[in-house]
C-alpha cells in the first residue's frame, strides 16, 4: 500500500468511526468523553492545539487555548472547526510549535501508530502536551471486540492498544505520563433501557477495578534533556501560519 493509499485509508476508517459516533452507544460514550476532557483541558495553556481524530470542534470547547484546529481530509462535517488536511504519519506541521495535541483514537486506525507518536513528539513545544484517547482491550470493550472484529465495523475492527504499550512506546520517546484514567465501565450496548439498568457499574467500575474501563485517557508531557538548549517559545506568528498553512497546501495538492 503506497503512501497515498495509506492515507485514504486512514481517512476512510475514520469517517466510519464518526459515523458510529452517531449511534446510540457511539453517542453515550461521545458524552462520557467529552465530560473527562473538559475536566483534562482547561489545565493546559498555550498558543496553539491540534486535535487528530473523530468529532470535531466540541472536544475542545473546554481549552483555554485560543487557536484551535483540526487534522482531517476535508470533511464538509467539520466546518464548524478550523481544518488542515495531511497525513496523521506525516504531519504538515513544523517542528516545536504545537502547545497541545488530541489525539481521539487516532493511534487505532493509522497504520504505524509509534510513527504518529514520533511525529506529535516532533511537533509539540517542550513541556507540551498529548492527551491520548483509546479503546481498552482489557475490558468489556475488548471483549466485545473479540466476537466483532471479522465483521469489519467500526469501532470493532480497530486495533486496540493497550495503556502499557502507549506509555512505553511514550517513554523511549522521553514523554512523560502524568495522567490516567478510563471511563464508561457499562455495557457496551446502545439500548438506553440497558444502560440505565447497568449505570451502576460506573460507580462500581471506578472504585473496584478502574483499569477496566472501555476507554482511557493518557495525558504526556514532553520533556527535553537539561543539556539540551530549550528555543524560544515566541516566534514570529507569520512564520508559524506560512509553516501550516504551506504544508498544509502541499499535502492538498498531493492527494
Amino acid at each position: 500500500m503506497d503512501e497515498y493509499e495509506q492515507i485514504n485509508d486512514y481517512y476512510d476508517r475514520d469517517q466510519q468511526l464518526r459515523e458510529w459516533y452517531r449511534t446510540p452507544l457511539g453517542n453515550m460514550l461521545a458524552e462520557d468523553e467529552q465530560a473527562e476532557l473538559d475536566a483534562i483541558l482547561p489545565d493546559m495553556f498555550g498558543y496553539h492545539l491540534m486535535q487528530i481524530g473523530s468529532m470535531a470542534a466540541p472536544l475542545l470547547s473546554a481549552s483555554r487555548i485560543l487557536h484551535k484546529f483540526v487534522l482531517d481530509g476535508e470533511s464538509p462535517q467539520l466546518r464548524e472547526a478550523m481544518q488542515i488536511a495531511g497525513a496523521p504519519e506525516q504531519l504538515p506541521i513544523q517542528a516545536d510549535c504545537l502547545d497541545a495535541v488530541i489525539l481521539h483514537h487516532s493511534l487505532e486506525l493509522v497504520g504505524d501508530p509509534r510513527q504518529l507518536l514520533r511525529e506529535v513528539e516532533r511537533t509539540l513545544v517542550p513541556e507540551g502536551h498529548l492527551v491520548v484517547l483509546g479503546f481498552n482491550p482489557l475490558s468489556l470493550w475488548g471483549l466485545r471486540r473479540f466476537f466483532k472484529m471479522r465483521r469489519k465495523v467500526a469501532p470493532w475492527d480497530q486495533k486496540f492498544l493497550s495503556v502499557n504499550r502507549i506509555t512505553d512506546w511514550m517513554a523511549l520517546l522521553g514523554m512523560e505520563v502524568t495522567h490516567t484514567s478510563y471511563r464508561f465501565f457499562r455495557l457496551p450496548y446502545g439500548h438506553k433501557g440497558l444502560a440505565h439498568q447497568f449505570r451502576f457499574l460506573e460507580s462500581w467500575g471506578q472504585r473496584w477495578w478502574p483499569i477496566f474501563g472501555g476507554v482511557y485517557f493518557i495525558v504526556a508531557k514532553k520533556k527535553v534533556s537539561t543539556l539540551t538548549p530549550i528555543k524560544p517559545r515566541w516566534r514570529p506568528q507569520r512564520s508559524l501560519v506560512r509553516g501550516l498553512s504551506d504544508a498544509a497546501s502541499r499535502s492538498s495538492m498531493n492527494r
